[in-house]
């Protein structure tokens, strides 16, 4: 989904540029990393049809511009006044995306309707370019091929499409694969997600820290062929401004870097499948969990992030507004107060390590992150000895002595 202007337009710390609200926990699929743990029939609790329009009211008490709602889910299609809500935010002026899942729900006819109703992008989630790998992981046969399907019917509509690839142990050697097949399809933005073990995604599929380390480097690579965005992943920002900067100075980044395997193994098919790329198209400034994103939850917990299940406040006790401005952990998030490695970081303020992984692995939601092995300092190093250009604010200031 759109992720809004840059750092030094949009004021993180008075509203959110994304919020996104959880409208329900039914589903259809059966995905074995769900955040949401999703199920057939919605819970007790679950916001009604006028506190959703009361949540879609406050979004106006932003101010302008407004942020932008993503109904997402479960399966927001779950809910039988899901039009009725489309309708009474793009009313209000505020723009709205979608986050399907890809169930017999989702019609041509319901795609029509999505279009004529104003929705302005849809979210897919595909895992994998080949049909048993996410068959599996989304737990019903025939999902690939029906969200095949409805990519090319939302892009024949016109629609801004972005495609979600959950990164975890099942699905880290299709991803050149995966950037082949989004290209023949005529997708233009690629969200890679880092799995976060919470819901029912599991550690047992997550990845090592030099693991994660290779995808991030392989991302950029692929940002050569589309543009690519990580949710939980921040520290692609991080490996995004260190290879730029030494392509910059004409010096080969895989040598002076150094990535590992598994990086090697990723890049050489995608050379292979799609050749060498362009200009890299890597967003290397923009939200984290708390900043500049919310996640309001299906019976109106809000959260920072949807995979940070540390819960802020209630939509139904207190105004999303306030929650989000003065809630003392989303003061913390924004201020960029992380302990450990992510503390020292030069990178803290463009990336700041994931929130939600710190909290999985150490339930504390201001801890390192420990998908990253980069250690604080080694660029400002880096830049000094290779005279580096430092892109303008990316470290508050700071420049290599």
């Amino acid at each position: 989904m759109h992720r809004g202007p840059s750092k030094g337009s949009w004021p993180y710390d008075r509203k959110p540029i994304l919020v996104f609200w959880e409208t329900t926990k039914a589903c259809q699929l059966k995905c074995k990393h769900c955040r949401a743990e999703a199920i057939l029939k919605a819970l007790p609790g679950e916001l009604n049809t006028e506190e959703g329009k009361a949540l879609i009211d406050s979004l106006t008490e932003f101010g302008r511009p407004y942020p932008i709602l993503i109904l997402t889910g479960g399966d927001p299609l779950m809910r039988s006044d899901i039009f009725e809500l489309i309708d009474y935010a793009v009313e209000k002026g505020i723009r709205v995306g979608l986050a399907p899942a890809v169930t017999p729900l989702l019609t041509e006819e319901i795609i029509d309707k999505i279009v004529e109703h104003g929705v302005k992008a849809v979210s897919i989630s595909l895992d994998s370019p080949f049909p048993e790998v996410h068959d599996s992981i989304r737990g019903i046969e025939g999902t690939w091929e029906r969200t095949v399907w409805a990519i090319r019917e939302f892009l024949k509509r016109g629609l801004s499409v972005q495609v979600n690839t959950v990164v975890m142990r099942e699905t880290v050697e299709g991803l050149p694969e995966m950037v082949k097949l989004l290209k023949e399809l005529g997708v233009e933005i690629w969200e890679v997600f880092y799995l976060v073990p919470t819901g029912r995604g599991n550690f047992e599929s997550d990845l090592r820290p030099e693991e994660w380390e290779d995808v991030t480097h392989f991302l950029y690579e692929a940002s050569k062929h589309l543009l690519v965005r990580t949710t939980e992943g921040p520290m692609f920002r991080r490996v995004a401004i260190m290879r730029k900067a030494l392509e910059e100075k004409g010096l080969e980044p895989d040598e002076v870097l150094k990535p590992g395997e598994l990086y090697f193994r990723l890049k050489n098919k995608l050379v292979e499948l799609l050749g060498e790329g362009g200009e890299a198209k890597a967003q290397t400034m923009g939200t984290r969990d708390g900043r500049g994103i919310v996640f309001i939850a299906y019976n109106g917990n809000v959260y920072p992030s949807g995979f940070l299940p540390f819960s802020v406040g209630n939509v139904r006790e207190k105004s999303l507004v306030e929650i989000y401005r003065e809630g003392e952990l989303m003061k913390k998030l924004r201020s960029a107060e992380f302990r450990g490695r992510c503390g020292k970081c030069e990178f803290k303020e463009v990336c700041g390590g994931s929130r939600a992984r710190a909290y999985a692995y150490h339930l504390d939601p201001l801890a390192e992150d420990p998908a990253c092995p980069y250690e604080p300092g080694t660029y400002l190093k880096l830049a000094e000895r290779l005279n580096l250009n430092l892109p303008i604010g990316t470290f508050g200031g700071q420049k290599p002595i």
